[in-house]
């Protein structure tokens, strides 16, 4: 492994690149959520269902992407994945019907059940255990700079169109398979130790090994996508913001954020570990959640807006390092166990925070405060299990 590191570098960026293109897929409806909003005469619960309407198709294909990434292959499951996500992007484009766009959305939502435990585990495969809490923080770099600049990104051409960002992210899936399929090949997998009779999948769950942190990874997940989900509408509605605004300082968050992220992750996780670092991460942003609802000047929006980001940017990449270093021989299935919890907050979130920002534009946030600082205490429980499997010499 370690003479092929420097010939899959460029590889791994690219199927990263991938990664990006789908999350700000995701990300790119969030600025124009008010503009649509307006058009098609929608109310703030319908936007909210519109999001979690991604992350419950997510949700369904997860378990069963990960089985596929393991048995047909790491680049088979991308390359599909991409197809999938191009074409969600243009029906998004093309849909003058709110029914149209639910079922871009849930396309969408499959194509990010395939593409994201198909690269945490490509990846893990292509790194030694010494260099993957690196690659790892590359792999949420590139969810990150997706899911937050995609809504920067968005902003920022809607002012040309409100469906041109959706036509954009149609083209870049569509070249992205196609660039998969000529350019990656399937990398070889880790051997894994076996000890004693292995137990039925899905009861791994339970385990807590397992459980704990997919307990973290799903509230995070819903403090996320409720944060972010109800984010322009509430910077709308409260301080009058324009969607290039919005675009502005999410774009200035993320791009800081991601920066901060790639040059300190790796440090943080060799001096304080991955358990502490989230746990760090989610008291934190408990905070910052309560200032978001206190502070009214335009920079301390940008300044918290910031901080919480970049919270949520660290502990990503901690949990799924973590979870990497645990999973043996069975990425796929570990990354769709990530991904399928993920996909449950993001059901979750959107769909509560659109509701009760109909009932009161401070709410969501103070929702997402709760299940945060219920998710801190929860960490506190959490104790560090050995590494299931040794890597062989190459």
């Amino acid at each position: 492994m370690v003479a092929q590191r420097s010939g899959l570098n460029k590889v791994i960026y690219f199927v990263l690149v991938n990664l990006f293109i789908v999350f700000l897929g995701m990300g790119l409806i969030i600025p124009v959520m008010p503009t649509l909003m307006r058009e098609m005469s929608l109310e703030g619960s319908t936007m909210g269902y519109l999001v979690a309407a991604f992350a419950f198709a997510q949700l369904l294909i997860s378990p069963i992407a990960g089985k596929w990434v393991d048995s047909i292959g790491r680049k088979k499951i991308i390359v599909i994945g991409m197809f999938i996500f191009g074409v969600s992007e243009m029906l998004f484009g093309l849909g003058q019907d709110v029914k149209v766009l639910y079922i871009s959305r849930i396309l969408g939502g499959i194509s990010a059940a395939f593409i994201m435990p198909a690269v945490t585990a490509f990846v893990a495969d292509v790194t030694s255990l010494r260099d993957r809490p690196k690659a790892m923080g590359y792999v949420a770099a590139a969810i990150s700079a997706g899911f937050i600049i995609g809504p920067g990104i968005g902003g920022f051409l809607a002012e040309y169109g409100t469906r041109l960002p959706f036509f954009v992210a149609a083209v870049l899936g569509l070249i992205g398979g196609v660039f998969s399929l000529v350019i990656l090949k399937e990398p070889e997998r880790a051997r894994e130790e076996k000890e004693g009779v292995a137990k039925p999948r899905f009861r791994k769950v339970l385990e807590p090994i397992y459980l704990i942190p997919m307990i973290i990874i799903l509230v995070s997940s819903f403090g996320l996508a409720a944060f972010e989900t109800v984010y322009s509408l509430f910077v709308d509605h409260k301080y009058g913001f324009t969607p290039k605004d919005i675009a502005l300082i999410i774009t200035v968050s993320g791009i800081l954020g991601i920066i901060f992220q790639v040059l300190t992750f790796d440090r943080l996780v060799g001096k304080i570990g991955e358990i502490r670092l989230i746990q760090i991460c989610i008291g934190v942003s408990t905070i910052f959640i309560f200032a978001m609802i206190k502070v009214s000047a335009y920079w301390s929006i940008l300044l918290v807006t910031f901080v919480i980001f970049l919270l949520f940017d660290l502990m990503r990449p901690a949990l799924t390092t973590y979870l990497s270093k645990i999973a043996g021989n069975e990425q796929g299935f570990v990354g769709g166990l990530n991904s399928t919890f993920t996909s449950i907050g993001n059901i979750i979130g959107p769909s509560i925070a659109g509701i009760l920002f109909d009932v009161h534009i401070d709410y969501p946030y103070v929702l997402a405060m709760f299940i945060l600082a219920i998710s801190f205490v929860i960490s506190l429980f959490w104790k560090e299990q050995k590494t299931v499997f040794k890597e062989t010499a190459k």
